[in-house]
């Protein structure tokens, strides 16, 4: 398969291209060359191209009058962005991977909701440079919409849950792996009900290969299997694949508030319900339509296995994205503070 993918150097379009390259696909790599500038260089069946997909003219200068099997475009974020890779194609795609995001939805109060849920709709005057961060969704579903149009009947739609796994630049996954072999006192964030609903960096890679070989077409959520982790069972799991015995210490939800934490952000993971009722359905997703067109999910052990071997590994996250997605993350100094007030609070 002759493989275009818009990006291919960071996370999960890094995973897809080196999955590629081990199943002896060609691929071309379509990016500005600024993150891992080096990565794939020399490696047989790879061809390495600079656009800026913000530079129409650019991208219609590297990729006019080309021909690929298949497209997977991982970095578009509103409909400008496909429609301009489409146009330098000359709509000459017969299969094009879009990785839009379970944040499409207008509503995630309901658990195990399906694809055919409400889509958010924006305002057509929405301004991308001045909408705030509670738009992503809306531009993703915007860059569906155009594609339908574009492509109609050739296109991918992955509505992708929360990825984890090696090289990830968001520290949502790793900083609890991180945290659970510190050492130290762990606070671990009630209720350990909630649930929690993640997939492999690797275990989506490969389903979007095997996608775009068989052209498998139409819009699915890709997660884990909804109602098989909770945020105990998650941490648990962890130590043991780990090996070690952390000292939990579970914090009410209420306290944590008092205190100013942001879930999510400060204490990555974590959708509390009191305060986030309108997210009890954020990590519970019907993901039956991707697991029946063959995404296969590995053991969850083998994520935090492979996790901490890339921390202990040191690679050092991308300037351009580090602190990007979640700024910050509970420092270590404010984790021991918070759990210090909360063995001292009155009871």
């Amino acid at each position: 398969m002759n493989l275009l993918i818009i990006g291919g150097t960071l996370f999960l379009g890094r995973a897809i291209a080196a999955q590629a390259i081990d199943a002896g696909h060609s691929i071309t790599l379509c990016n500005r060359g600024h993150t891992n500038p080096n990565l794939f260089a020399g490696v047989a069946g790879v061809e390495h191209l600079h656009a800026d997909r913000d530079d129409d003219a650019q991208l219609r200068a590297v990729l006019g009058g080309r021909k690929f099997d298949a497209v997977v475009d991982t970095s578009a974020y509103f409909p400008r962005q496909v429609r301009s890779v489409v146009d330098a194609l000359d709509g000459q795609v017969a299969h094009y991977t879009f990785v839009s995001s379970s944040s499409v939805y207008d509503d995630h109060s309901e658990r195990g909701a399906d694809e055919t849920a409400g889509t958010i709709m924006l305002d057509a005057e929405t301004d991308e440079s001045t909408a705030s961060p509670d738009a992503y969704g809306g531009f993703k579903a915007q860059c569906e919409q155009a594609l339908a149009e574009m492509l109609a009947g050739r296109v991918h739609n992955v509505r992708a849950g929360l990825i984890v796994g090696p090289h990830d630049n968001t520290g949502r996954f790793s900083y609890w792996v991180e945290r659970l072999q510190s050492g130290s006192q762990v606070l671990a964030p009630r209720p350990k009900e909630q649930p929690m609903q993640i997939i492999d960096v690797r275990d989506l890679a490969d389903w979007i290969l095997f996608a775009a070989a068989e052209t498998i077409t139409g819009t699915y959520n890709a997660s884990g299997v909804p109602g098989e982790m909770t945020m105990g069972s998650m941490l648990a799991e962890i130590a043991a694949a780990l090996g070690v015995t952390p000292d939990l210490r579970w914090v009410d939800e209420d306290f944590l508030i008092d205190e100013g934490v942001a879930p999510w952000n400060d204490l990555p993971l974590w959708l509390p319900p009191l305060s986030r009722p309108t997210h009890a359905g954020f990590m519970q997703r019907d993901v039956c339509a991707a697991i029946e067109h063959g995404l296969q999910l590995r053991p969850f052990a083998e994520t935090v296995r492979a996790t901490a071997e890339w921390l202990a590994a040191g690679e050092a996250v991308p300037e351009k994205t580090a602190g990007a997605v979640l700024s910050p993350l509970l420092s270590q100094e404010r984790e021991q503070e918070l759990l210090a007030a909360w063995l001292d609070r009155p009871s």
